[in-house]
């Protein structure tokens, strides 16, 4: 996998000694090369692995300041620098308003990846590394700290040039932070939240499940079938693409390509020919997994009915053969960990 590099642009915004951030500039883009192709890449891969994402499109009446701004790069009557400097003064302006203290470098990186161009909007922290020459002497060098990405967004300027009116052409990072966080970025981006794609997930999983039930397949059938779903769904969201209604169709019924498309349609499930799609949610499909009262389980769904036994009437798990650490653990509980070699 490889990105395209156009454009990387990088300001720093901090706060002054009296609480009001203030923005410090670069003269000019970051040049193309090796190491900026890499930061791009890592950056790319970095925001697909993000596991919550929510979507959205431009609302110009929200705020016009950015919008208006990558208008007139598109149309060339300002430059990617000065389409960075424009997206930079209205961040600080959006942090001003919502009297938050972030601060960091707000990288503005326009590159191509498969058939789509993208822009991706970041704000990083950094950290501090200790390095050691040949002669011992300690010195320190800046890091971005790309791992910790959570104020960030992504245009598909592709989609956006030929299907704005779709809507979904902006993905952002949901964030720990809650709503506050993602209300001000979206803010800062002119933005309205569209297609939530923990609820596409949603349907997905009850529409297979419904599919898997109504065309009869067998229990290994379907424990393949939902294997193949996720991994589908999964790679489509590491690449940054929707799922597609119609590749999904043959995902899940090779032999009846179009059995699960028909069987939407039929059923008026209202599953859209192309949607955003949340890992985790779908994570549903192939494993159990739960937590409460103390107790903490997981295990593969094609377990169920094999080492692991399900009674709805008493809510009792039974599992047949447990990891070898696990029995370790309670062989010697169990027997006293005295009757044990504990060198």
């Amino acid at each position: 996998m490889s990105v395209d590099m156009q454009h990387l642009a990088i300001n720093f915004i901090a706060l002054t000694d009296s609480g009001e951030h203030k923005a410090h500039y670069r003269d000019d883009l970051i040049g193309n090369g090796p190491a900026v192709a890499t930061l791009v890449e890592q950056l790319h891969l970095a925001y697909n692995g993000k596991p919550a994402k929510g979507y959205a499109s431009f609302n110009a009446e929200k705020s016009d300041r950015v919008v208006n701004a990558l208008a007139d790069w598109q149309a060339e009557q300002s430059n990617f620098l000065g389409f960075a400097k424009a997206t930079t003064d209205a961040l600080v302006v959006e942090l001003s308003q919502h009297q938050l203290p972030e601060t960091g470098y707000l990288l503005l990186a326009h590159y191509r990846y498969l058939a789509s161009e993208f822009l991706l909007v970041c704000l990083l922290g950094s950290k501090d590394h200790f390095e050691l020459s040949d002669q011992l002497e300690l010195a320190t060098s800046r890091h971005l700290d790309i791992g910790r990405m959570q104020l960030a967004a992504r245009v598909d300027l592709t989609e956006y040039a030929v299907n704005a009116a779709k809507g979904n052409y902006i993905s952002f990072i949901r964030g720990r932070a809650g709503r506050k966080v993602a209300d001000f970025f979206l803010d800062f981006l002119g933005c309205d939240e569209g297609t939530d794609a923990r609820v596409n997930s949603q349907k997905v999983l009850s529409s297979v499940e419904e599919y898997l039930g109504a065309a009869e397949f067998a229990n290994e059938e379907k424990t393949a079938a939902r294997r193949q779903v996720f991994d589908y769904c999964e790679e489509r969201a590491k690449a940054g693409q929707e799922v597609v209604l119609a590749e999904l169709s043959a995902v899940i019924d090779p032999e009846q390509e179009n059995g699960f498309l028909h069987y939407c349609a039929e059923q008026q499930l209202e599953v859209a020919e192309q949607f955003p799609v949340e890992v985790k949610e779908l994570k549903k499909l192939v494993k159990f997994n739960g937590a409460g009262g103390g107790l903490s389980l997981s295990f593969d769904e094609k377990l169920l009915g094999e080492r692991v036994q399900y009674d709805v009437k008493t809510d009792t798990l039974v599992i047949k053969g447990t990891p070898p650490n696990l029995r370790d653990q309670l062989q010697r509980f169990t027997q006293g960990y005295s009757s044990f070699d504990q060198s």
